[in-house]
């Protein structure tokens, strides 16, 4: 199977990407490796894969490590660039993992989502019709149940109240797809993640700024008083998952939409005040806290139902939080001292 990924460079995408090479399938990573956070974790996670720079725009990069891999730098945006690669390279699948990521970030740099999450996504529906695929896999987010007060959160619950003009783009992917699935007949399915970490994760995500805070024995800055919920999930959980659904397109029969929507998450939602005393002890140093009010765009809680993606396909979380937590300080203890 030849599979075009995007996002590549990224933390769910670059371990996606190992996934799907171990077995043998065809990979065409992609990724425009722009400086939202530090490039040397892009560059690492792409090294680990072993594609190696420099990175110049349109070059195709092989793997050293990956036989059936490899890797070219370029923009969503660039949709003559895009339409060339689709008719040159016959892809089974699209994976499309890249966008600008970041919730308070959308608050201070709109533009940069909608550059990235509404054109670049349309650019891969255009791509995914003139160049047919048989499945279309894409990035949402538990971002799109917003205000939803109502736990677990279910696909079958509304998601019209976003609260983030991040989560306000993914809703929208969901409905661009499933309007060319419509129109096109184009198998498509979007995975609402919830909060991924693990080894090489966001440095602009929990974990990564507690872990960093904590060893340099600065304060963590604890929204909503610590009063917060997150269903955190491990990457190697959120990749097995995604594997499943990649091998299942779903069926367009008689007058069915081929469209589908899953949430993808580990349902055991913890506390925030929890998850910090999981790192203080991986890190054996105790935090300093800055207790702080709820930040805008953030909401209280998040919990995903995942009995769809269980019952279909056999989805089963495995990583406990403890488990998680050491491996992340293990690989971040290492990180910092590279």
């Amino acid at each position: 199977m030849k599979v075009f990924l995007t996002g590549a460079a990224g933390f769910i995408g670059a371990n996606l990407l190992g996934r799907l090479a171990s077995r043998g399938d065809e990979v065409v990573g992609f990724d425009n490796i722009n400086d939202y956070y530090d490039v040397r974790l892009k560059y690492g996670r792409l090294h680990e894969n072993g594609i190696e720079g420099p990175y110049v725009d349109g070059e195709v990069k092989y793997s050293n490590k990956w036989p059936s891999v490899r890797f070219v730098k370029g923009d969503l945006c660039d949709k003559a660039a895009l339409d060339k690669l689709f008719a040159e390279e016959g892809f089974d699948v699209v994976v499309n993992l890249a966008a600008q990521a970041g919730v308070r970030y959308s608050i201070t740099n709109p533009y940069a989502y909608l550059h990235s999450n509404l054109e670049g996504f349309l650019n891969i529906l255009e791509a995914c019709r003139n160049h047919p695929v048989k499945h279309l896999v894409f990035a949402s987010s538990s971002s799109v149940y917003g205000l939803n007060t109502k736990v677990p959160f279910s696909e079958d619950d509304k998601a019209d109240s976003q609260v983030s003009l991040y989560g306000a783009t993914k809703k929208s992917n969901e409905l661009m797809a499933h309007s060319y699935s419509k129109l096109y007949g184009i198998p498509a399915t979007g995975l609402r993640f919830f909060t991924v970490y693990g080894p090489w994760g966001r440095p602009d995500m929990s974990p990564m700024l507690f872990a960093t805070a904590i060893s340099k024995g600065e304060p963590i800055k604890v929204f909503n008083g610590g009063d917060m919920i997150r269903d955190f999930t491990y990457v190697d959980d959120i990749v097995e998952g995604t594997m499943r659904v990649i091998d299942n397109p779903p069926a367009g029969t008689d007058d069915a939409v081929p469209f589908e929507v899953y949430n993808i998450g580990c349902s055991n939602p913890v506390k925030l005040m929890d998850f910090i005393s999981e790192i203080e002890t991986a890190l054996g140093k105790e935090a300093k806290k800055v207790f702080l009010p709820m930040q805008a765009g953030d909401v209280y809680q998040t919990y995903a139902d995942c009995t769809k993606l269980e019952t279909r396909l056999g989805y089963h979380p495995s990583t406990t939080l403890h488990e998680g937590i050491s491996r992340f300080v293990e690989w971040f203890k290492s990180w910092r001292q590279t």
